[in-house]
Order: C-alpha cells, then structure tokens, then sequence
C-alpha cells in the first residue's frame, strides 16, 4: 500500500532505495461449478437441430439444444432438461398433455444450484400470432393487416397480451426460488425473428411489409417484460436477441439462426437452428463468466 511521505527528505532518500516488485494482482475469481443444473422451458428452449440429433418426442427435445451445449460445457455432476415445446407458464407447476410430461417444476431439488428457463411466449400465444399474421401477409403484403387485427381504437391487443404475461412469469420465478432456494436462476429471452431494420421478406417469410415493425416491437416488449420480471425477482435475464440481429428468420442458410416457415435445415419451424442454439449457448455461459 503505498504510503504518503511527509518531508522531501523523505522522498530523495526513498529514491535512493532498490525499486520493490509490482504486487502481484489478484487472482480472478473462479467460475463457479455447478452440481446440478435443471432446465425449464418451452420450445425456444427444448428445440434446436432435428437430426442427426437425438430428438425426445413429443416435446421435440433435441440433444443439441441450448442446454446441452450448457451442460456439455459445465459438466454439472446433474442435468436434468424437462424444456417441452408448447409448454406455457402452467406447465411449470401441471402435467402438460396429461401424463405425457409431468410438471416441469418436479425436476427441481433443494440441492438444484443452476436453473435456466425459457418461458412465456406461448401464454401469448404464439402460435396463435404468427399463423394470423402469416396468412394475412400472404394476401395484403403491402399493407399492415396483422397490426391492423390487433390494434384498434388505440388498444394494441396483442402487446396487452404480452403485458399480461409478466405476473406469470414472476410467479415462475417465485416457484423455482421456492423449490430450489440457493440456485442461480436464469431467465432466457427470445431471439431476433424478423431483421431489426423492420424490414421484411415477403414471400420467403409471408409477413406484410407494414407488420414487420411492429411484430419486431412486439418480441422487444417481450424481452423488456422478461428483463423486469427477472429484475423484480432476483434472477438474471439472458439477452438472445442483440446477439442474434442480423440472423433472423429473412437471412440466407448459414447466416439464419431462427428457420422460416419452411425451413432449409433440419429445424422446426420459426425456432432455433443449430446455429441459433449456439448462440442462445454462448449468451448463457458468458452471463455465467465461461465464455
């Protein structure tokens, strides 16, 4: 630590001494390692690259998903991913399907210290969204008749929708504090679908060229909903979506990393490719200081 010296006396003869070694810097903080991480979600998270992967149906749960990649990287001494596709934030706590999934809430475990959950967009819903603007844009692509559906009077029904959801997701959050008090919770968001410019690409991606804007606005109220609701709860929101600009639904194969409507790799429809969960990966490990 360095001192101050009172005189100028002081300071000559200390010029005089053999100069010290510079302190040696503290050493960075280990990552933390994971004993058990758990995976929640629905099929932004369960889904990724089709074939050749192994693909658990019918929650289209592909072992090249975002947590796989996760897990492979940590190497917990658990993982346990229960992610189902079309799962909403009920699904969490009931069965989905009947019998067929169980709630995903009872993969969780006092000793769970990692959880990521990707949920949310299917209490909108989303399918729902994207097969009216989809089939609206193929007969007025020029005008707005998606925006035009859902807003009228000056009432913006769908982003009242995306609102709504906020309260269910904190109290997933909540659920997840409640069954698993001392893991890290991570609260994934949605990534880029339509480029960010709110340009569009009919007929490859049939949305009408005024609803492109506003369905990019609309899963960035989603992502900023997530980002409060994780703030409000003591978890920490995953960005998907600045990463992912410039790889959306209109890019060339390769470049995309969310498939269109009719895919051109082995993916689902309007979800993640190999390369999107890549992506959603990466932005995982680096919130978690393994990038």
């Amino acid at each position: 630590m360095r001192r101050t010296l009172a005189t100028f006396a002081a300071v000559a003869a200390a010029a005089t001494l053999p100069l010290a070694p510079p302190a040696a810097a503290e050493p960075a903080a280990e990552p933390a390692a994971y004993s058990s991480y758990v995976a929640l979600g629905d099929s932004f998270t369960s889904t990724g690259p089709m074939f050749p992967e192994r693909v658990q149906l019918p929650c289209a749960r592909s072992a090249g998903n975002y947590p796989s990649l996760v897990a492979h990287r940590l190497e917990p001494s658990e993982f346990t991913d229960v992610s189902c596709g079309g799962a909403t934030t009920e699904h969490m706590a009931e069965p989905q399907w009947g019998i067929v999934n169980q709630p995903q809430f009872d993969a969780l475990r006092p000793g769970t210290d990692l959880v990521t959950v990707g949920i949310g967009g299917n209490d909108i819903p989303f399918a729902e969204v994207v097969l009216t603007c989809g089939s609206m844009g193929l007969v007025a692509p020029a005008g707005s008749p998606c925006k035009d559906f859902y807003v009228s009077a000056g009432t913006d029904e769908l982003a009242a929708k995306v609102r709504a959801v906020g309260p269910k997701v904190g109290a997933v959050l909540r659920g997840i504090r409640d069954r698993a008090p001392d893991a890290e919770v991570l609260l994934v968001g949605y990534p880029s679908l339509l480029p960010d410019s709110g340009a569009n690409c009919w007929p490859l991606v049939p949305i009408a060229r005024g609803d492109a804007p506003y369905l990019r606005d609309i899963t960035k109220l989603l992502n900023r909903m997530l980002a409060e609701r994780a703030a409000a709860e003591g978890a920490v929101f995953v960005d998907t979506y600045t990463s992912s600009i410039g790889h959306d639904m209109c890019e060339p194969p390769g470049e995309k990393w969310v498939e269109g409507i009719l895919p051109t790799s082995p993916a689902v429809p309007v979800h993640p490719n190999g390369l999107g969960s890549r992506n959603q990966a990466r932005q995982i490990l680096a919130t978690l200081g393994r990038s």
